[in-house]
């Protein structure tokens, strides 16, 4: 079956092709690098892992309950379109949620995996050639992870949306060569990290929260990696190219937050946009979320350097100014953690199911 059967909306031409623009560049220094940088790397290469083994698929997810979350979470619960929707309507509409934000969450990978190919063709310094070397495969195998789990677990796609178009153009199309690091590294990848940690956090189902626990553990890489170098590089900067840089940061701060507002969802399914979209600005559960997308952003562009009136207004406007006193090296660690606890604690219930089946045997042949 294609790809594009399994879209409920139609994606348009079968490749979006984006004008590249800058330099390919090359470095003849192969001896010194940045020690943090480098064993950044090491690291990378450290984790990599296997999408088809790490992950259990054989785990059953009910396409209509995937992620087991209770209505109170859908924007529109308590509306009169809510009340009047019966279970498998209500069911449906669960379905296509997951299958929207799963589905930008690929489209992200995809986006990724081209801004690492991006960086390692344009970034000066031979240590993050290496580095984001290691981030185009881990983007390509969360790529795999999300398809493989929206094909075979919740059998519907949805097109890219149209803030994260926007966002990945205006990141590919700029020939500065730091513009991927903010964009995809600080920006993209720093709001998907957030997402992903929301529903890590929130979900019981144990297929979705393997997915995001492992992604994640890669992601915090990712953000800590774009941190070091734009950090260093921020700081030779005029005032007017930080400027230019947090005029940047600004704009795609307001496109990601109305990135998950899911009107794809609402138009596909024939619901009133406007009453759906005035759901999504005051569902108490979507209030919560929102703030919590920016919860590495804000601190993190605090951290590289960008942090002019300009930035502080906006987060003050948004409702997220104090996340800039978060500590990231410390959520980053927990995000890494998190993924390691999981294999142990899926390896301890592995043996005791060895063990388990050893005592039937032995009491099933003494028997």
């Amino acid at each position: 079956m294609s790809t594009h059967d399994r879209y409920v909306m139609p994606a348009g031409h079968s490749t979006w092709d984006v004008p590249m623009v800058g330099h390919a560049r090359f470095s003849w220094e192969y001896d010194d690098g940045r020690a943090r940088l480098l064993a950044l790397y090491q690291k990378g290469k450290d984790k990599q892992w296997d999408a088809a083994t790490r992950i259990d698929w054989s785990l059953e997810v009910n396409p209509f309950r995937a992620l087991e979350l209770p209505d109170e979470t859908v924007p529109i619960h308590g509306l009169p379109v809510w009340e009047k929707l019966g279970r498998r309507e209500r069911d449906e509409l669960s379905q296509h949620l997951v299958a929207w934000q799963f589905s930008q969450f690929l489209h992200g990978e995809q986006g990724a995996m081209i801004c690492g190919a991006r960086i390692v063709e344009s970034v000066p310094d031979m240590d993050a050639k290496f580095y984001a070397a290691t981030q185009a495969i881990d983007e390509a195998r969360h790529a795999e992870t999300y398809a493989r789990f929206l094909d075979e677990k919740i059998g519907m796609m949805y097109p890219i949306n149209h803030e994260l178009r926007s966002l990945l153009d205006s990141t590919l199309t700029d020939s500065r060569w730091d513009m991927p690091y903010l964009g995809m590294q600080v920006l993209i990848e720093g709001l998907a990290l957030a997402a992903f940690g929301v529903l890590r956090d929130v979900t019981p189902a144990p297929l979705p929260k393997q997915i995001l626990s492992y992604v994640m553990q890669d992601e915090a890489r990712h953000v800590a990696f774009g941190r070091l170098v734009l950090r260093d590089y921020y700081a030779q900067l005029s005032s007017r190219e930080r400027a230019e840089r947090e005029e940047f940061v600004v704009e795609s701060c307001w496109l990601m937050r109305n990135r998950l507002r899911a009107v794809e969802v609402w138009e596909n399914l024939g619901f009133d946009v406007d009453e759906c979209l005035a759901a999504v600005e005051t569902s108490a559960y979507m209030r919560a979320f929102r703030k919590l997308l920016f919860s590495r952003i804000v601190p993190c562009v605090k951290d590289i350097g960008l942090w002019g009136e300009k930035v502080q207004e906006t987060y003050e406007r948004m409702g997220v100014l104090d996340l800039s006193t978060l500590d990231l090296a410390e959520i980053m660690k927990r995000d890494e953690d998190i993924a390691d606890d999981l294999d142990r604690a899926r390896a301890e219930d592995g043996e005791l199911a060895v063990r388990r089946a050893q005592v039937a045997e032995t009491i099933a042949a003494a028997g």
